[in-house]
């Protein structure tokens, strides 16, 4: 069951895009063009569809193929409503996931620093010790 509902699903889908493609609508021009061009240039025995009836054949294909072209239409429009859900969900769970984890790394970030500004620099140690060899100087110098 489900593989038939999504093959159906699948084919609504291409039927959508193919209706909203250029080539349909220049496809459906020429067959409506043709239909009213023969029905209306042909002689009263040989039309199929009358002039003088309002081409009544006509109006019922175009009402047929409106009838079914909907609901295929709206079965793909929901197909793809569902997909943006889905993708919308996991764009927030990946925007949340980018959210804890640059928080991570700002509280990192920040217990580095701290820990670099407890740490003894370059200059300080050699400021300490050149501090601590004076010291030694001077305690050497009254002997």
């Amino acid at each position: 069951m489900p593989e038939s509902k999504d093959r159906f699903g699948r084919f609504t889908e291409s039927f959508a895009r193919a209706m909203g493609t250029p080539a349909f609508l220049i496809g459906m021009t020429i067959f409506v063009t043709f239909w009213l061009g023969y029905n209306s240039l042909t002689p009263p025995e040989a039309q199929f569809d009358p002039q003088d009836q309002g081409f009544p054949l006509l109006t019922l294909v175009l009402s047929l193929q409106a009838s079914y072209a909907a609901p295929l239409l709206l079965l793909a429009q929901n197909r793809q409503d569902d997909r943006d859900r889905v993708q919308i969900e996991q764009d927030r769970l990946r925007a949340e996931r980018n959210l804890n984890d640059t928080e991570y790394l700002a509280r990192e970030v920040v217990a580095l620093r701290m820990a670099m500004r407890d740490m003894a620099t370059r200059e300080f140690i050699r400021a300490e010790l050149k501090s601590f060899v004076d010291d030694l100087d001077e305690r050497r110098a009254p002997q």
